[in-house]
């Protein structure tokens, strides 16, 4: 069977497999990414770590820990902490980027560790910036960070993969964060919530580097996994600028030289050539869940929000709605780069910031920080009235100065505008590109002289249906249950939230007990639940079940209340991942879920159907009044922590039997 760029990235990163075990869209992997990065939340990775017995790192040249959410506090309680973070780094041997070096996602891509076909992972959201450069990063959660540094290994469901083809190429004065705004607005229904997405096409060479990085940062808000752009001579061009540039930096700076011989350990030629030989592609026949087509042409500067990426105008039309502004930034990971710094630069050039307007800078990094000044683009910045910040986060996650007040409207380059993110959640935040964001600075109001008129967003959507085949039977480890069977207990309600399931009001409270939990889940959703439903059965939810916020209890309190397992029509990445490190199994089956709600409605918000269910995890089907439907595959990876009881157990077995 035929791959994708993403299935094909996964398979080389997967451990364990059977030799004929061919990767694909839903396979539970166990797998061993080249690089973890943790940032700030180290200090929340490190007692996670230490109470699962973990005395070392696994590989030491597999972790990257940098400094960069809260820079500005210089309070002694966080330099304190910063301080345990360093001399943990340094006494495990991992690689260490201090405070004022940069964002964390810049430095795994100017340092080599997002490399293009490799996989790498984060304990930040915005880890799919690395598809930029065509490497599949995704995000993980602070238990799995512990994880891979105690035995180098997580697990993950590989996603559905979507296929977003750009045709054309933008106009000038169109940028790549133009793009993606513009996707995350014109296809704002969750068309890739929890896809990966590969970009194809022939709009793909006008892009840059730096623009590429921006779209796959923003994959994020738009509700992506992962965004991965191809390997072509664009990339192999910019890591060959990349090598020439370090050789003539030196290695001052740089974590680690692995052979001491003053070569870069991995932005050098010989590793550039290496992949130019070796580059892989997605097959031509590869199956894509759906297919997504835009016409660069049709794009232009578009603001997006308030308080939303899912609203969004051309600057054409809003312009002329006079948007008064109080704040402007050019700062965070999406769009902080050298080429970000040097169009807002241009914008500015002669002119101030209008009165009244506080226009925040910071680079990406140090580094980048360094060329803008030595090319005199900071320095215009500057003049024309921009307050500086250090690189870093800052403004765009609610850290340190210039957060948006009650009241104030801010324009941003930043990749998130929720509400009550930058400031206030009596603020209103909308987003843009540096140009857009910089004339804004200048004008008092968002502004940017655009005069081509606006084009209808040519795009379309094709969902594909993938063909039935032949499933291989499954092999069942000792411990697991090879069938499953229990009465149905049906929840009809879509993106069904955390706080439904298990209210906010108890999640701080650390004595709570199992059996209390057990007493209060789905309280928000329906009091009635916990009289309902009875050890041993299934609930079925809707989709998109586990939304909201990343409070592990919301799958704790399911389990402890004796719920075998919960079959929804999608699951929230998070909540998936906190079910099963949690030992908790999840099973997406959408055609069951339509089926239940044509049959029982949404009058009833939990329903005692009186249906018994049959989970054949040898063939992958669940049976049901005499009718089949098909399921992923629950492979060997998620098997073993739904036995041991989690990923912090399996980590502890694991480094038992060492």
């Amino acid at each position: 069977m035929s791959q994708t760029l993403i299935e094909k990235i996964a398979q080389r990163f997967a451990v364990g497999l059977t030799p004929q075990h061919e990767v694909h869209a839903g396979d539970y992997l166990s797998i061993k990414p080249a690089y973890v990065m943790t940032h700030d939340n180290t200090g929340a990775v490190i007692p996670k770590f230490k109470s699962i017995g973990a005395t070392k790192l696994a590989n030491p040249r597999q972790v990257v820990i940098t400094l960069d959410h809260n820079v500005q506090d210089k309070s002694e309680k966080n330099l304190e902490k910063y301080k345990k973070i360093e001399e943990f780094a340094k006494t495990m041997g991992a690689d260490f980027y201090p405070a004022g070096r940069g964002i964390g996602h810049q430095i795994m891509c100017e340092e080599g560790y997002a490399w293009p076909l490799t996989m790498a992972v984060a304990s930040d959201s915005h880890s799919n910036m690395y598809g930029g450069l065509g490497c599949l990063g995704t995000p993980i959660v602070r238990t799995d960070a512990a994880a891979i540094w105690a035995t180098g290994r997580t697990w993950w469901q590989v996603p559905p993969i979507a296929k977003v083809e750009l045709k054309g190429s933008l106009r000038q004065g169109v940028t790549g964060k133009d793009l993606i705004i513009a996707l995350c607005g014109y296809f704002n229904h969750d068309e890739v919530l929890n896809h990966a997405i590969e970009f194809v096409g022939d709009g793909v060479k006008s892009l840059s580097v730096d623009e590429r990085l921006a779209i796959a940062n923003m994959t994020t808000e738009w509700g992506a996994l992962a965004g991965v752009f191809p390997v072509d001579e664009i990339s192999i061009h910019w890591l060959r600028n990349r090598a020439d540039y370090i050789s003539k930096r030196g290695l001052e700076g740089v974590a680690s030289d692995v052979d001491g011989n003053g070569v870069h350990p991995r932005v050098n030629q010989k590793r550039i050539d290496e992949l130019e030989k070796n580059v892989l592609a997605a097959d031509e026949d590869a199956f894509y869940s759906k297919e997504l087509t835009i016409d660069l042409s049709t794009i232009e500067p578009f603001v997006s929000g308030p308080n939303t990426v899912k609203t969004f105008a051309p600057i054409s039309e809003i312009k002329d709605k006079d948007i008064k502004i109080d704040k402007a930034y050019l700062v965070s990971c999406v769009n902080s780069r050298l080429d970000d710094i040097k169009e807002a630069a241009q914008v500015v050039k002669g002119k101030k910031v209008a009165e009244g307007v506080k226009f925040y800078i910071a680079a990406a990094s140090s580094e980048v920080q360094k060329e803008a000044e030595k090319l005199g683009y900071w320095q215009t910045l500057l003049e024309a009235g921009a307050i500086p910040l250090p690189p870093g986060c800052g403004p765009c996650i609610g850290l340190g100065t210039g957060l948006l007040e009650d009241g104030e409207v801010g324009i941003s380059a930043t990749n998130r505008n929720f509400r009550g993110r930058m400031g206030s959640p009596n603020a209103f935040a909308y987003l843009a590109s540096p140009a857009v964001v910089a004339s804004s600075a200048i004008a008092g109001k968002i502004d940017y002289n655009w005069n081509y008129g606006n084009h209808k967003i040519i795009g379309s959507i094709k969902v594909n249906s993938k063909k039935s085949e032949q499933k291989s039977s499954v092999r069942i480890i000792d411990g697991f249950k090879p069938i499953i069977e229990g009465e149905l207990i049906f929840c009809h309600q879509d993106n069904l939230n955390t706080d439904g399931i298990y209210p906010g009001k108890y999640t701080y409270n650390d004595d709570m007990t199992p059996q209390q939990q057990a007493e209060v889940v789905m309280e928000n959703y329906d009091p009635e639940f916990v009289r309902i439903a009875k050890a041993g059965d299934i609930l079925v939810g809707g989709f998109n079940f586990g939304t909201g916020s990343s409070r592990e209890q919301a799958a704790t309190a399911l389990k402890y209340k004796g719920i075998q397992l919960v079959i929804a029509g999608t699951f929230n990445e998070t909540y998936k991942r906190n079910a099963l490190n949690n030992g908790f199994l999840l099973i997406e089956c959408p055609e069951l879920v339509n089926d239940l709600k044509a049959k029982f409605g949404k009058e009833k918000l939990t329903v005692k159907t009186g249906m018994m269910a049959k989970i054949d995890f040898q063939n992958s089907v669940i049976t049901l009044d005499n009718k089949s439907y098909t399921i992923d595959p629950v492979g060997e990876a998620a098997q073993e922590l739904i036995v041991t009881g989690g990923l912090e157990e399996w980590v502890k077995k694991n480094l038992e039997s060492k």
